[in-house]
Protein backbone atom coordinates (compact mmCIF):
# COMPACT_ATOMS: atom_id res chain seq x y z
CA UNK A 1 0.00 0.00 0.00
CA UNK A 2 0.94 3.08 -0.70
CA UNK A 3 0.60 7.00 0.64
CA UNK A 4 -1.84 8.87 -0.43
CA UNK A 5 -2.52 12.64 -0.02
CA UNK A 6 -6.31 13.00 1.28
CA UNK A 7 -8.08 16.59 1.13
CA UNK A 8 -10.06 17.48 4.12
CA UNK A 9 -13.64 18.48 2.89
CA UNK A 10 -15.21 18.85 5.72
CA UNK A 11 -14.62 18.78 10.23
CA UNK A 12 -17.57 18.57 12.57
CA UNK A 13 -17.70 17.58 16.06
CA UNK A 14 -18.65 14.65 17.19
CA UNK A 15 -18.31 14.54 20.87
CA UNK A 16 -16.85 16.75 23.80
CA UNK A 17 -13.29 15.70 22.60
CA UNK A 18 -13.84 14.10 19.05
CA UNK A 19 -14.08 15.50 15.73
CA UNK A 20 -15.42 13.65 12.41
CA UNK A 21 -12.75 14.38 9.50
CA UNK A 22 -14.59 13.91 6.34
CA UNK A 23 -11.90 13.36 3.85
CA UNK A 24 -11.70 12.90 -0.54
CA UNK A 25 -9.57 10.47 -1.65
CA UNK A 26 -7.74 9.91 -4.68
CA UNK A 27 -8.33 6.61 -6.29
CA UNK A 28 -10.07 5.08 -2.88
CA UNK A 29 -10.01 1.19 -3.77
CA UNK A 30 -12.91 0.86 -1.10
CA UNK A 31 -13.25 -0.88 2.04
CA UNK A 32 -15.23 -2.60 4.13
CA UNK A 33 -16.75 -1.86 7.32
CA UNK A 34 -14.60 -2.47 10.45
CA UNK A 35 -11.23 -1.95 8.64
CA UNK A 36 -8.72 1.61 9.17
CA UNK A 37 -6.04 3.49 7.82
CA UNK A 38 -3.07 4.41 9.01
CA UNK A 39 -2.48 8.81 8.86
CA UNK A 40 1.11 10.14 8.62
CA UNK A 41 2.45 13.53 9.76
CA UNK A 42 5.64 14.94 8.87
CA UNK A 43 7.38 17.87 10.46
CA UNK A 44 9.59 20.36 8.54
CA UNK A 45 12.51 18.92 10.22
CA UNK A 46 11.55 15.43 8.95
CA UNK A 47 9.72 14.35 12.57
CA UNK A 48 7.32 11.71 11.42
CA UNK A 49 4.31 10.24 13.47
CA UNK A 50 1.83 7.83 12.46
CA UNK A 51 -1.56 6.61 13.95
CA UNK A 52 -4.21 3.77 12.53
CA UNK A 53 -7.43 5.34 13.06
CA UNK A 54 -11.02 3.04 12.04
CA UNK A 55 -12.94 4.34 9.22
CA UNK A 56 -16.45 5.51 10.41
CA UNK A 57 -17.93 5.63 6.58
CA UNK A 58 -19.87 2.66 5.38
CA UNK A 59 -18.26 1.44 2.12
CA UNK A 60 -20.89 2.20 0.07
CA UNK A 61 -19.69 5.95 0.74
CA UNK A 62 -17.59 7.80 -1.72
CA UNK A 63 -15.82 10.16 0.94
CA UNK A 64 -13.66 8.42 4.20
CA UNK A 65 -14.73 9.12 7.50
CA UNK A 66 -12.34 9.17 10.58
CA UNK A 67 -13.78 10.35 14.30
CA UNK A 68 -10.63 11.06 16.08
CA UNK A 69 -10.55 11.20 19.97
CA UNK A 70 -8.49 14.06 21.46
CA UNK A 71 -5.18 12.89 23.43
CA UNK A 72 -4.34 16.05 25.14
CA UNK A 73 -0.37 14.45 25.01
CA UNK A 74 -1.50 12.71 21.83
CA UNK A 75 1.34 13.57 18.89
CA UNK A 76 -1.07 13.27 16.41
CA UNK A 77 -5.15 13.42 17.58
CA UNK A 78 -4.18 17.28 18.90
CA UNK A 79 -3.40 17.92 15.56
CA UNK A 80 -5.91 16.17 13.63
CA UNK A 81 -8.79 17.79 15.83
CA UNK A 82 -7.10 21.37 16.70
CA UNK A 83 -5.03 22.67 13.72
CA UNK A 84 -6.34 20.72 10.33
CA UNK A 85 -9.21 22.50 8.49
CA UNK A 86 -10.81 22.16 5.36
CA UNK A 87 -8.62 22.08 2.13
CA UNK A 88 -5.74 20.93 4.10
CA UNK A 89 -4.01 17.64 3.12
CA UNK A 90 -3.11 14.57 5.13
CA UNK A 91 -1.32 11.35 4.34
CA UNK A 92 -3.49 8.51 4.78
CA UNK A 93 -2.40 4.68 3.63
CA UNK A 94 -5.41 1.54 3.76
CA UNK A 95 -7.71 0.09 3.90
CA UNK A 96 -6.06 -2.34 6.28
CA UNK A 97 -7.46 -5.68 7.83
CA UNK A 98 -9.27 -7.90 7.02
CA UNK A 99 -10.27 -9.70 10.10
CA UNK A 100 -12.48 -7.57 12.31
CA UNK A 101 -15.01 -6.80 9.07
CA UNK A 102 -18.62 -7.12 8.64
CA UNK A 103 -20.67 -7.66 5.56
CA UNK A 104 -24.59 -7.20 5.38
CA UNK A 105 -24.85 -10.85 3.09
CA UNK A 106 -23.63 -12.15 5.92
CA UNK A 107 -26.96 -13.18 7.42
CA UNK A 108 -27.37 -13.48 11.40
CA UNK A 109 -27.69 -11.44 14.54
CA UNK A 110 -25.21 -9.48 15.22
CA UNK A 111 -24.34 -8.00 18.45
CA UNK A 112 -21.78 -4.91 18.62
CA UNK A 113 -19.89 -4.09 21.75
CA UNK A 114 -17.78 -0.43 22.07
CA UNK A 115 -16.53 0.89 24.68
CA UNK A 116 -15.04 4.85 24.14
CA UNK A 117 -13.93 5.71 20.83
CA UNK A 118 -14.21 1.71 19.67
CA UNK A 119 -17.68 2.82 18.60
CA UNK A 120 -16.03 3.95 15.14
CA UNK A 121 -15.64 0.95 13.14
CA UNK A 122 -18.55 -0.48 14.43
CA UNK A 123 -20.93 2.62 13.19
CA UNK A 124 -19.98 1.74 9.93
CA UNK A 125 -21.09 -1.63 10.35
CA UNK A 126 -24.49 0.26 11.44
CA UNK A 127 -24.46 2.20 8.60
CA UNK A 128 -23.61 -0.38 6.11
CA UNK A 129 -26.33 -2.29 7.37
CA UNK A 130 -28.42 0.96 7.07
CA UNK A 131 -28.05 1.23 3.32
CA UNK A 132 -28.56 -2.23 2.28
CA UNK A 133 -31.92 -3.65 0.91
CA UNK A 134 -34.77 -4.15 3.17
CA UNK A 135 -34.45 -7.75 2.87
CA UNK A 136 -30.90 -7.99 3.62
CA UNK A 137 -31.52 -5.82 6.88
CA UNK A 138 -34.12 -8.18 7.70
CA UNK A 139 -31.38 -11.33 7.86
CA UNK A 140 -29.16 -9.22 9.87
CA UNK A 141 -30.50 -8.17 13.03
CA UNK A 142 -28.48 -6.01 15.15
CA UNK A 143 -27.77 -4.85 18.39
CA UNK A 144 -25.60 -2.28 20.26
CA UNK A 145 -24.16 -1.87 23.77
CA UNK A 146 -22.02 1.28 24.03
CA UNK A 147 -20.34 2.16 27.32
CA UNK A 148 -19.20 5.55 27.63
CA UNK A 149 -17.53 7.47 31.32
CA UNK A 150 -19.80 10.01 30.70
CA UNK A 151 -23.07 10.87 28.22
CA UNK A 152 -20.78 13.83 26.50
CA UNK A 153 -18.32 11.40 25.79
CA UNK A 154 -20.67 9.50 23.47
CA UNK A 155 -20.10 9.34 19.62
CA UNK A 156 -22.65 9.48 17.69
CA UNK A 157 -25.39 9.61 19.85
CA UNK A 158 -28.13 11.02 17.33
CA UNK A 159 -27.62 9.22 14.38
CA UNK A 160 -27.74 5.80 16.99
CA UNK A 161 -31.09 7.27 17.98
CA UNK A 162 -32.56 7.46 14.29
CA UNK A 163 -31.16 4.07 13.30
CA UNK A 164 -32.98 2.51 16.76
CA UNK A 165 -36.00 4.65 15.44
CA UNK A 166 -35.93 4.05 11.64
CA UNK A 167 -33.78 0.82 10.65
CA UNK A 168 -35.10 -1.89 13.58
CA UNK A 169 -31.74 -1.85 15.34
CA UNK A 170 -31.51 -2.22 19.30
CA UNK A 171 -29.22 0.01 21.31
CA UNK A 172 -28.41 0.77 25.24
CA UNK A 173 -25.88 2.74 26.17
CA UNK A 174 -24.25 2.37 29.89
CA UNK A 175 -22.13 5.24 31.53
CA UNK A 176 -19.57 4.15 33.64
CA UNK A 177 -18.67 7.40 35.91
CA UNK A 178 -22.17 9.59 36.19
CA UNK A 179 -25.42 8.85 36.27
CA UNK A 180 -27.51 9.50 32.69
CA UNK A 181 -30.98 9.72 31.75
CA UNK A 182 -32.27 6.59 32.74
CA UNK A 183 -33.85 6.08 29.71
CA UNK A 184 -30.14 5.44 28.18
CA UNK A 185 -29.78 2.22 29.54
CA UNK A 186 -27.03 1.72 32.35
CA UNK A 187 -25.29 3.22 34.85
CA UNK A 188 -22.09 1.10 35.39
CA UNK A 189 -19.51 -1.34 33.67
CA UNK A 190 -20.58 -3.73 30.97
CA UNK A 191 -21.26 -7.01 33.25
CA UNK A 192 -22.91 -10.96 32.00
CA UNK A 193 -26.49 -9.35 32.88
CA UNK A 194 -25.93 -6.40 30.63
CA UNK A 195 -24.83 -8.48 27.55
CA UNK A 196 -27.86 -11.25 28.45
CA UNK A 197 -30.57 -8.80 27.97
CA UNK A 198 -29.00 -6.71 24.83
CA UNK A 199 -27.60 -9.69 23.27
CA UNK A 200 -28.78 -12.85 21.91
CA UNK A 201 -28.74 -16.23 23.43
CA UNK A 202 -25.96 -18.05 22.48
CA UNK A 203 -28.20 -21.04 20.20
CA UNK A 204 -28.89 -17.68 17.89
CA UNK A 205 -25.19 -18.13 17.02
CA UNK A 206 -24.83 -14.41 16.78
CA UNK A 207 -21.18 -12.63 15.46
CA UNK A 208 -20.34 -10.52 18.52
CA UNK A 209 -18.12 -7.69 17.52
CA UNK A 210 -16.13 -5.67 20.13
CA UNK A 211 -13.86 -2.75 19.88
CA UNK A 212 -12.04 -0.64 23.29
CA UNK A 213 -9.87 -0.22 25.62
CA UNK A 214 -7.43 -3.45 25.88
CA UNK A 215 -9.31 -4.17 29.48
CA UNK A 216 -12.71 -3.76 28.21
CA UNK A 217 -12.18 -6.02 25.00
CA UNK A 218 -10.34 -8.69 27.24
CA UNK A 219 -13.02 -8.73 30.01
CA UNK A 220 -16.50 -8.85 27.38
CA UNK A 221 -14.78 -11.43 24.90
CA UNK A 222 -14.49 -13.71 28.04
CA UNK A 223 -17.75 -12.83 29.70
CA UNK A 224 -19.17 -13.38 26.00
CA UNK A 225 -17.88 -17.19 25.89
CA UNK A 226 -18.39 -17.89 29.49
CA UNK A 227 -22.26 -17.12 28.37
CA UNK A 228 -21.59 -19.98 26.33
CA UNK A 229 -21.13 -18.25 22.73
CA UNK A 230 -18.74 -19.54 20.46
CA UNK A 231 -15.53 -18.02 20.29
CA UNK A 232 -14.71 -17.91 16.61
CA UNK A 233 -17.50 -16.05 16.55
CA UNK A 234 -17.09 -13.66 19.05
CA UNK A 235 -14.34 -10.72 16.83
CA UNK A 236 -11.80 -8.21 18.94
CA UNK A 237 -10.34 -4.89 18.05
CA UNK A 238 -8.36 -3.54 20.78
CA UNK A 239 -6.49 -0.21 21.49
CA UNK A 240 -4.27 1.38 24.27
CA UNK A 241 -1.96 4.29 25.31
CA UNK A 242 0.20 4.90 22.41
CA UNK A 243 3.88 4.53 23.14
Amino acid sequence: MKWTVASVVEVRDEALHAKTLVLDVPDWPGHRAGQHVDVRLVAEDGYQAQRSYSIASPPESRQLELTVERIDDGEVSPYLCDVLHVGDGLEVRGPIGGYFVWDVRDAGPVLLVAGGSGIVPLMAMMRHRARADANLRALSEMSLLYSTRTLGDLFYLQEIERLVEEQNVRAAFTLTREKGDDRRGYHRRIDKAMLTDVGWPPSHMPRSYVCGPTPLVESVARTLVELGHDPSRVLTERFGPTG
